[in-house]
């Protein structure tokens, strides 16, 4: 892990940015709420405990706190029947109107209440995760338990029983956690011994190249050099095997340099690739031959862009697509030694070079030479043929070139805009209801009464909902947790941004227009004893097009 600290003049760290290959499957594609996944949780928990830090050491001075704090009464344990007392007094509200603006004005972290310093912003970034899965017990048979086979992820030669466990399978929410809070735990370590300084200029490059048919001079064997070509884009069969983190279908697998006679009657039923295009690609066999199949659009880019960032002795390489760890190893590298061997005294040895992944554009998957012959996923999905780092490498190393020189690059062919030429299957939303007598945000599921939770328990509310599709409540919050403080003040404790609440929305039937809203709060160690309450927040949508944001609250309860 390569990590960037922030440090403003005024107000001291304000950020950090790292970089560390993996996946984000830790949630496989079972899992269908929205997440961050691993590194999602990860930046969580940093922007978090910088947040808990700067309150112990701004306003307390020490390390008995809580992140957040009740201040209901001082002592909780002797106050339960006096808390259960309070709590009952707050029954769950109908559903009513709300504003734009009500989600986003009590989101937990929300900018239309935070303090004129500076919110820490913590990112965890991608690099070459290429061929790195956060699912490290291992790839095992979901019907005999055993381990797949090694050499194509199979079970009894099917691949779509072969699948990856996290470190806390059974549990995928677990698994995000864990691979989570490993990169939080490196990167703090990271952030608090962070002592060497970048000093010298902010520079970059940038152009669009053609990988479709770039001339390519790679070194020969036995000495010398030659002139090689990438291909137009395609897809070889091993591609619809998919990984271990989610496998294909049918009877593809892994490492399949063959193909197979009927994939290959389908394939060329909608474009037969001509046989340049095959000895090209080889060993590759192709099963679709995306770069040469234009309806309705492209269905592969040729033209991609490539970028390098310079912030004094740290060089960002922005890469448009999944480099593998050898792939990015080699990348790196080859920059690396251009850049500090090139005598202009501005790179020496303390030189940093780290890859952005996934960065512009994307372009699928970047083996080695050696990589793509095997045809595993990552090499059948490696698009230009088997000298696509070759074309990388090259192309960054003028650019590189050009950065210790100073000179301008061509900025290269423009990538054609097919912003107007998409096609969605997405049906738009018609309407919204609930049951006569029912509102928006009315409960339809409460806590129990005078009821009592532990930290570790969840807590489950359900309401009468909409489409979240009628308003993403962008710096708002679906679900939110309050706590009381004092008698009648409730402050926001919990929302969407955290790990330990989720938001699950449901219809009875596709077809109709009512829908529910399921709130579960799994209380976290941490939380501060106390009585609190659970909100939503969302907008229908009416007959005549109209959108109706509401809330809703439940009934308060009590953590002891």
């Amino acid at each position: 892990m390569t990590l960037l600290k922030f440090v403003d003049d005024q107000w001291g760290p304000v950020g950090s940015f790292n970089w560390f290959a993996t996946h984000g499957t830790s949630m496989s594609r079972t899992n269908s709420l929205i997440s961050g996944d691993n590194k999602g949780a990860a930046a969580r928990f940093m922007e978090d405990w910088f947040e808990q830090n700067s309150a112990k050491s701004d306003e307390l001075g020490t390390d008995e706190i809580p992140r957040r704090v009740s201040s209901i009464i001082s002592s909780i344990h002797n106050n339960h029947h006096e808390l259960l007392e309070l709590a009952s007094s707050f029954q769950s509200s109908p559903g009513k109107r709300a504003t734009r603006v009500s989600s986003a004005a009590r989101r937990v972290r929300s900018a239309l209440r935070q303090a004129d310093k500076p919110g820490f912003v913590s990112a965890f970034c991608q690099t070459n995760c290429g061929d790195v899965s956060p699912n490290v017990l291992g790839a095992f048979c979901i019907d005999t338990g055993v381990p797949c086979d090694f050499n194509h992820s199979t079970c009894g030669g099917k691949n779509e029983l072969c699948y990856g466990r996290g470190p806390g399978y059974p549990d995928e929410f677990e698994s995000t956690r864990i691979i989570g809070e490993r990169q939080f735990n490196k990167a703090v370590d990271l952030f608090n011994t962070a002592s060497e300084q970048l000093k010298g200029k902010v520079d970059y490059r940038h152009s669009y190249v053609d990988f479709s048919q770039l001339e390519v001079t790679i070194p020969k064997e036995g000495g010398g050099s030659e002139v090689v070509k990438t291909c137009p884009a395609a897809m070889g069969f091993a591609f619809a095997a998919g990984t271990t983190d989610g496998p294909g279908a049918f009877d593809f697998k892994q490492g399949d340099d063959k193909g197979n006679p009927f994939w290959r009657l389908v394939r060329n039923l909608l474009k037969t690739p001509d046989k340049k295009q095959v000895e090209c690609h080889s060993p590759k066999p192709i099963l679709l031959d995306t770069g040469e199949m234009k309806q309705p659009y492209d269905w592969a880019p040729s033209i991609l862009p490539v970028q390098i960032f310079r912030i004094g002795q740290l060089v960002i390489l922005s890469v448009p697509g999944e480099f593998t760890t050898m792939s990015g190893r080699r990348l790196r590298d080859a920059v690396k030694t251009m850049l500090t061997s090139s005598g202009s005294g501005e790179f020496g040895s303390n030189t940093h070079v780290v890859i952005a992944g996934l960065t512009n554009t994307y372009s699928q998957y970047i083996t080695t030479f050696e990589e793509y012959q095997i045809q595993r996923y990552e090499g059948a999905s490696t698009l230009y043929g088997p000298h696509t780092l070759s074309a990388y490498i090259q192309e960054f190393q003028k650019l590189a070139s050009a950065l210790i020189k100073g000179q301008a690059v061509e900025p290269g062919p423009q990538p054609p805009d097919l912003l107007k030429k998409q096609i969605s299957f997405l049906t738009p939303v018609v309407m919204d209801s609930t049951p006569a007598g029912v509102n928006f945000g009315d409960v339809s599921s409460d806590v129990p009464a005078n009821s009592t939770f532990k930290r570790g328990s969840t807590v489950t509310v359900v309401f009468w909902s909409a489409c979240p599709r009628n308003d993403l409540m962008t710096e708002g919050t679906f679900a939110l947790v309050e706590i009381l403080q004092g008698k009648d003040s409730w402050v926001p404790t919990y929302d969407d941004d955290d790990f330990c609440l989720r938001f699950k929305w449901s219809r009875p039937s596709k077809l109709s227009p009512r829908s529910q809203a399921t709130i579960e709060w799994t209380i976290p160690p941490s939380a501060s004893l106390g009585v609190y309450r659970i909100r939503h927040f969302g907008a229908a949508k009416r007959l005549m097009g109209s959108i109706q944001h509401f809330t809703g609250t439940s009934s308060a309860f009590v953590v002891a």
